[in-house]
């Protein structure tokens, strides 16, 4: 484990409490949750621990009653509450006063005003999350007055057509943009003016996928746009990612896949630019029902989800880390409750300290290198609603913690998210590496196609806002990509009043607009049934565009997860373009980074991926077959509490892996970091001030007491003893206030010493005493 300074904010973690011991996670920032009256204590608390402190509060909703009620500006502000079609507030969770808020100009300021103490307290960045207007709003009286503001004619019920409920959700991520650079620009200039201390900021949220699943509303990727934010935390975890869909007829949760994709597309978000990005992930999750084995597996599945997306590596560990070291969840025989499983909270610390150590030099991917990339947009948030249909009110808003199962059947067929899932599921179900691709991002960064070969597209649940997105498809296809359409043009959304339809050229599609930039007849046959003979009809099936090629598949992509033959079929025209693109030919997209070997696609059932000595797998379930996964060399076990030492692994179907590779000898491994190549592998522990001398070897533990942690260290030799003491140099809770010995096994195939031990208050010191060289011969 590199040793890493903590203003790298490799790994943090939020916090509502005050400072404690037993959830002192040793991470390298701590967000401090909420801007009530003990803000600035909490916030000196935590750097008195050597913490980097930020702040997080809540943009969309929060204990704003002072500003709800009058109290701030003798005016009532409940008026800015979300509200359905029927009048009813949209309240966050289960509480009864704290709404989702339409964020006015008024809204925004007073949030700018009760942030300010956070930084006059020194918080060194702030973190304004889940920025959500839910679809079913827009009915308060305050989103009535925005709507006349922006699009300068009168307010229309959202439920009363495509095109208002379209226009309704544009506004709605356009509010929460203005409202985040409103607060951004107004506090990063008072800190500059007051302390001459630049002040960064971060915006917390859920996916693309996850918001358009849940039918929540988003700024997303418009966000890029705004130059005051500096990044985003990825909140994805068990609670978004176990929502069910279906794949192949069968609607079931697929947490692995969805978290994998969910992940996908929050590193396709940044990727080219300079925004941060950290990925979140909860050892627990939001709905408490759920016994402390079921949050394990879940875990795990998202944590080796995020792993194999190596472009980022920085990780918001925990969410409320007490919750998790004190929280008492539901006990396996339904006895009752109880704490967190020892081995479970230690082999937590081991991940949570192996994360700070992901960004490798060395990243090699086994099996599949054929990354496909499948376009998605912010639009897809925006038709969210069937016009005629009731899906609205409290029992029809989901978010993930639900005490009654959705029922309805039209508001289930909509979380489903078929439309989505018909398009990735299928490939990933096959070992294809999906990624979501952010179609918004093709006109904000030149060449950021050039490191796909093949693209899937579909505007039946999405639309492009800008019809330059064409122009740079068109160009990438000619120039050596294979795009892949779905779609029949059904979907009522392309009647709404937007580009293609509006101008001297208009389209019954945004499909149609872009068949034209390619090249090829726009029509689907329809048109020149209704007697337009100029509209000819598209033929499905592959056309060559220049270096590229297009393949039209006039299906509705929901009805690809409706059934196995389904989506064979649209796996064979992925395959088929693919083998067509590759059929003796060199790689032609002479500005593209794709490798020569992108169009190649072996069904595996499996996902395996190296970092540096890292190797991180997961094998699928519903796949093509369920022959488990076997790895063999000298291992660690960073998903076991003791750390085990393994030479053959077995991966079954439905499980993942995370392995420290003993023999790894590359850029990363600790043989390439001393010259002795020891150091410390894994620990539960936070690892500072490593020393390595000719007669021994020290460092200093910290981490959560009381805790059983455990340490596994590469040495030349068995060591003559080893030793423990507070690392203060004074007793510090359980930690010995003098050198005593401290028990060890040693291995010496693997040349590792494995240690346990507890943290003090301060930390530990550990000493390893070297044999005597003569004495060891």
């Amino acid at each position: 484990m590199k040793e890493r300074a903590r203003a790298e904010e490799r790994t943090g973690f939020q916090e509502g409490r005050e400072y404690g011991a037993s959830y002192d996670i040793q991470a390298d920032f701590v967000m401090v949750y909420g801007i009530g009256e003990s803000m600035p204590r909490r916030i000196r608390e935590w750097a008195e621990r050597g913490y980097h402190v930020h702040l997080m509060t809540g943009v969309s909703w929060g204990g704003y009653q002072d500003y709800l009620n009058g109290k701030v500006d003798g005016r009532s502000h409940w008026d800015e509450a979300q509200k359905y079609q029927d009048g009813e507030t949209i309240i966050h969770g289960t509480s009864e006063d704290i709404p989702y808020m339409v964020p006015t100009i008024s809204y925004a300021d007073f949030l700018v005003e009760r942030i300010r103490p956070a930084v006059d307290a020194g918080v060194e960045a702030i973190h304004l999350e889940e920025p959500e207007f839910w679809v079913e709003g827009g009915y308060s009286e305050a989103f009535q007055r925005e709507w006349r503001n922006y699009y300068n004619e009168p307010w229309q019920p959202p439920h009363t057509s495509e095109d208002a409920q379209y226009r309704a959700s544009k506004l709605k991520a356009y509010l929460y943009t203005r409202c985040l650079d409103r607060i951004c620009s107004a506090l990063k200039e008072y800190s500059l003016v007051r302390y001459n201390r630049p002040l960064r900021f971060f915006v917390p949220t859920h996916s693309l996928i996850n918001y358009t699943q849940w039918r929540i509303v988003s700024p997303e990727s418009r966000l890029l746009d705004v130059p005051t934010v500096d990044g985003y935390i990825a909140q994805i975890w068990t609670g978004t990612s176990r929502t069910a869909n279906v794949y192949e007829g069968q609607r079931a949760e697929r947490t692995f896949e969805t978290a994998f994709l969910e992940y996908g597309i929050m590193q396709e978000l940044v990727r080219g630019t300079q925004r941060r990005m950290w990925f979140l992930h909860d050892p627990i999750e939001d709905d408490p029902k759920r016994t402390w084995a079921d949050y394990r597996e879940n875990y795990v599945k998202t944590l080796i989800a995020s792993l194999l997306h190596p472009a980022v590596a920085r990780y918001e560990v925990a969410p409320w880390p007490r919750r998790i070291f004190e929280g008492q969840y539901p006990s396996e025989d339904g006895s009752g409750k109880e704490g967190i499983p020892a081995d479970y909270a230690t082999m937590l610390l081991n991940v949570m300290h192996t994360l700070r150590n992901m960004e490798q030099e060395e990243v090699q991917t086994s099996g599949n290198a054929a990354v496909t990339g499948v376009l998605l947009a912010d639009s897809a948030m925006f038709q969210r609603k069937r016009i005629g249909t009731v899906t609205s009110g409290f029992m029809m808003k989901y978010d993930g913690t639900n005490e009654v199962e959705l029922s309805e059947e039209e508001a289930v067929e909509l979380l489903n998210f078929s439309a989505f899932y018909g398009l990735t599921l299928p490939l990933v179900k096959h070992g294809l590496p999906v990624r979501p691709v952010q179609l918004d991002n093709v006109r904000r960064f030149p060449g950021y196609l050039d490191d796909y070969r093949v693209l899937v597209l579909s505007y039946e649940f999405m639309k492009p806002e800008s019809p330059d997105l064409h122009g740079t498809l068109a160009q990438w296809v000619r120039e050596g990509g294979a795009l892949i359409y779905v779609g029949d043009d059904s979907d009522p959304y392309h009647g709404v009043r937007e580009w293609w339809n509006q101008g001297r050229r208009r389209y019954t599609s945004p499909r149609a607009h872009l068949f034209e930039c390619l090249g090829l007849p726009s029509g689907t046959g329809a048109e020149q049934a209704a007697g337009d003979a100029n509209a000819a009809a598209v033929t499905e099936g592959l056309t060559r565009v220049g270096a590229g090629l297009v393949s039209y598949l006039p299906m509705r992509p929901d009805r690809i997860a409706e059934s196995p033959e389904a989506a064979e079929r649209f796996r064979s025209a992925v395959r088929e373009a693919m083998e067509v693109l590759g059929s003796g030919e060199k790689p032609v997209n002479a500005k593209g980074s794709a490798p020569a070997d992108a169009l190649r696609w072996e069904p595996l059932n499996y996902f395996q991926l190296r970092r540096g000595p890292y190797v991180i797998a997961s094998v699928m379930s519903e796949s093509i077959s369920e022959t488990p996964l076997e790895l063999e060399g000298q291992f660690v076990d960073l998903l076991e509490a003791g750390l085990p030492l393994k030479e053959r692994v077995t991966v079954q179907p439905g499980q993942q892996a995370l392995l420290y590779d003993l023999a790894y000898a590359g850029p990363g491994s600790l043989r390439s970091e001393s010259e002795s190549g020891s150091g410390v592998i894994a620990a539960s522990s936070r690892i500072e001030d490593f020393r390595e001398e000719e007669r021994s070897m020290t460092f200093t533990a910290k981490g959560p007491r009381p805790l059983q942690a455990v340490a596994r260290i590469r040495c030349e030799a068995e060591p003559a003893a080893v030793s423990a003491a507070a690392a203060s140099g004074e007793g510090n809770g359980s930690a010995p206030e003098r050198n005593v010995s401290l028990p060890f096994e040693w291995d010496a195939k693997s040349r590792t010493l494995l240690l346990h031990y507890e943290h003090g208050d301060a930390g530990i010191r550990i000493t390893v005493t070297k044999q005597d060289t003569k004495e060891s011969r």
